[in-house]
């Protein structure tokens, strides 16, 4: 029978509690098997691992955990996070390597967000329209591609962001001038350094929000944070579902980006923190391992077999 469950979604606020290290350590070794995996697909070896994971200690420790009337010296996080503290004054003293993310995919991906929900810019239907590339080549009075950017970013022009979404796959020029959206969200299929820009973005803010969850010290309601799943599913079933998922999804991403579009207008002339958010769903799909001491069943066809042939 298969089974469906969900993290609960806590509306009160979290007493403080101690730090769990034990059941830290256990969350950690798990967390790190994907990530191992993708060391190893692509060529990190454990001494790069090793120095990223001091200097991101340090930076944290500095960053979050600094007392404002002791300050955030060597040795204190050197105690915090364990980390040497040579090290800790080596890495302290390095500057930061600027990031080499280009500046054009968040554009990108903001006029694909602005595309598929914004309702100038969408078929009775709610399917993207296919818009035309300037002013001059489509009608008077209806939206265009230049037009869609302009309304994103007056930093970057749009030709250079139509090359961008067409390296990448994203979107498909007419023959009549027009240009068309591939997909209903910003999926690059050629462009590597976009994907990892993207797992990175996306893993750390799920990370972060399940880190904030079980934060000792958390004041306040959780953020949300919930999963469902189903097993002792076919392949066929289990691809259905992954069908369904991304329909659903782009349902809610449709609707989710419609409201983010009308709250950022509301919120340019507010006072005080500026916020970001982000709304992201995930599918797995993996052979389920055997429950411990039950043997496969196409094992078991093979024993009584042999037994009856004997």
């Amino acid at each position: 029978m298969s089974q469906r469950a969900s993290a609960p979604d806590v509306a009160a606020p979290c007493a403080p509690g101690l730090p769990e290290p034990a059941l830290a350590a256990e969350a950690t070794e798990r967390i790190l098997k994907p990530l191992a995996r993708l060391m190893i697909d692509h060529g990190l070896q454990l001494p790069s691992l090793v120095e990223l994971l001091k200097k991101t200690l340090v930076e944290e420790a500095v960053s979050s955990y600094g007392l404002s009337d002791k300050g955030s010296s060597d040795s204190r996080i050197a105690l915090l996070t364990g980390v040497h503290r040579k090290d800790v004054k080596r890495l302290r003293e390095t500057s930061v390597t600027a990031s080499v993310t280009d500046t054009m995919l968040p554009v990108a991906a903001s006029v694909v967000a602005r595309w598929i929900s914004e309702p100038r810019f969408l078929n009775a239907d709610r399917t993207p329209r296919a818009l035309a590339r300037t002013p001059r080549r489509g009608v008077t009075g209806e939206p265009d591609f230049t037009a869609l950017v302009a309304e994103v970013s007056s930093d970057v022009g749009a030709r250079a962001v139509l090359d961008e979404l067409e390296r990448l796959g994203v979107v498909q020029p007419c023959p009549n001038g027009r240009v068309a959206l591939e997909s209903s969200a910003f999926v690059p299929r050629e462009g590597l350094r976009e994907s990892f820009h993207f797992l990175a973005a996306s893993v750390s803010d799920h990370l972060s929000t399940a880190v904030h969850n079980l934060c000792p010290q958390r004041r306040g309601a959780p953020m949300l944070d919930q999963s469902a799943f189903s097993q002792d599913l076919s392949a066929e079933q289990a691809q259905q579902l992954q069908q369904q998922a991304r329909r659903l999804w782009a349902e809610v991403l449709q609707e989710f980006l419609q409201t983010a579009t009308v709250a950022e207008q509301r919120s340019q002339d507010s006072q005080g923190e500026r916020h970001r958010v982000r709304l992201g769903v995930y599918f797995h799909d993996s052979v389920q391992a055997a429950p411990p001491h039950v043997k496969p069943k196409a094992v078991a066809k093979r024993k009584s077999k042999r037994k009856s042939a004997q």
